[in-house]
């Protein structure tokens, strides 16, 4: 039995044996070409030249034009034909559709399958013969009161439209002097009133509060919740005496005004109402004097 290192030296010796290639006459016999050649080169050279045979074929249909002869393949002048034949044909459909209704209206003409329209002869005359400068354009009373009612709509007017269904008393969270007041155009959509620090500030109306927290830009913040949509703001106090979800009463202390938060000069309150989503002008309704 030979072993394994025998049969490892016979395989070496059978790829590294020469063989003579010779290229012979056939007529006179004379030696034209050759070469000396091993199993192992013989394998290296058939490899060689299969990959770059591969790679040229790879190069050939990747870069040049022959690609667009391979079956299924679409070269991109033909994606570009096809596109543009599909928006001739969409056009065409619209055009088609459109010649359709055309020649149906043409139909139902030639045919008499057309309806009959009844109209005063002279009533169109009579129109075409008014001017216009005769006519009173003036609003009638009818539409100046829809007018007032459209008014009343408009987003700042809101709580005034609110306010006329119910009996709704606010109550002046605080007294003092009103150094900033309700600005719309400045954005300032609060008063606010200067008032002694730890001055008790109030509920302006029966709630629930809904908010009770420290913010870092207004500091001591509590937000009740009214009826009728309506909702209290108030800022900047020193501390506050009610947590979220307690029921508060109208003049109840719900906080001690101060000054706390980045947003502040001094010692005063930060008042604010809103109705529906929508700012008001706490003065409209309230005396802080």
């Amino acid at each position: 039995m030979m072993t394994a290192k025998q049969k490892e030296k016979r395989i070496a010796k059978k790829l590294l044996h020469k063989y003579r290639l010779v290229v012979l006459n056939e007529d006179t016999f004379e030696e034209r070409f050759a070469i000396k050649l091993t199993r192992l080169n013989v394998f290296v050279i058939m490899s060689i030249s299969t990959i770059l045979l591969i790679a040229g074929t790879i190069f050939l249909i990747a870069f040049t034009s022959l690609k667009e002869y391979i079956p299924g393949y679409s070269s991109t002048a033909l994606k570009q034909k096809a596109t543009d034949l599909n928006y001739k044909t969409d056009s065409l459909e619209q055009v088609i559709k459109l010649n359709e209704q055309y020649y149906a209206s043409i139909k139902r003409v030639l045919t008499g399958d057309v309806s009959t329209v009844e109209f005063n002869r002279d009533s169109i005359i009579d129109a075409a013969a008014i001017d216009a400068s005769d006519i009173d354009l003036k609003p009638t009373k009818e539409d100046s009161l829809l007018r007032e009612v459209v008014d009343k709509e408009d987003k700042y007017n809101v709580f005034e439209s609110a306010l006329s269904s119910s009996n709704v008393v606010l109550f002046p969270p605080v007294n003092g002097v009103i150094s900033e007041p309700f600005d719309l155009k400045d954005k300032h959509y609060a008063v606010d009133v200067v008032v002694v620090k730890d001055t008790p500030v109030k509920a302006t109306a029966d709630g629930t509060v809904i908010f009770a927290e420290w913010t870092a830009e207004t500091g001591y913040v509590i937000i009740i919740e009214h009826s009728n949509e309506l909702i209290s703001v108030y800022k900047h106090n020193a501390s506050i005496t009610k947590q979220q979800g307690d029921l508060v009463k109208a003049g109840e202390v719900v906080a001690m005004a101060g000054n706390t938060g980045e947003l502040t000069t001094g010692p005063h309150l930060h008042f604010e109402l809103w109705n529906r989503g929508y700012p008001v002008n706490p003065t409209n309704f309230i005396d802080f004097k």
